[in-house]
């Protein structure tokens, strides 16, 4: 009976304990060195129309729409071939290390191609696959722009003259 008593005014102690000590957790999200507009960009290549909110898709003109969605195919062709070759990059150095002096070993170190239609489902998390990574894939391969890194805001939402001449 007095063991349920103490059990009792421990857990009171530690749900006041807590309720005094939860306004000071917070979380802490990471944030990285890109503008808002840099990473509109690079979300919108990323995930297509799935990106863009539900105002700005009826705003939107059907071709400027389909413009998004090729580069989000592009994309997606793109980081399918990265996940691979990080993929094969993986699976070699595994097979070296275990495997060093089997034939076996060797023809699958000999082997470094891409499959166009096998589609890569392991996460950028675990390929260890970085922002900064696909960010410099995709400007290599032209979906963002060669001056991505340099932009800082969105060049279209800039103040224009009512009577500019040129």
């Amino acid at each position: 009976m007095i063991k349920k008593m103490y059990k009792m005014e421990k857990l009171k102690q530690d749900v006041k304990n807590y309720q005094l000590n939860a306004g000071k957790t917070y979380m802490q999200y990471e944030t990285d060195r890109y503008s808002q507009y840099q990473n509109y960009l690079y979300k919108r290549a990323l995930y297509g129309l799935n990106a863009l909110s539900e105002q700005e898709l009826a705003t939107m003109c059907s071709k400027k729409k389909q413009r998004i969605v090729n580069v989000y195919k592009r994309a997606q062709v793109v980081i399918n071939k990265l996940k691979q070759e990080f993929t094969i990059r993986y699976s070699n150095f595994i097979f070296k290390t275990l495997f060093p002096n089997s034939p076996l070993t060797d023809s699958l170190l000999a082997c470094t191609e891409f499959d166009d239609k096998f589609k890569n489902t392991l996460t950028f998390k675990d390929l260890n696959i970085s922002k900064e990574d696909i960010i410099t894939i995709f400007i290599a391969e032209g979906i963002l722009p060669k001056n991505f890194l340099s932009l800082d805001k969105d060049p279209n939402q800039l103040p224009r003259l009512k009577n500019q001449r040129v």
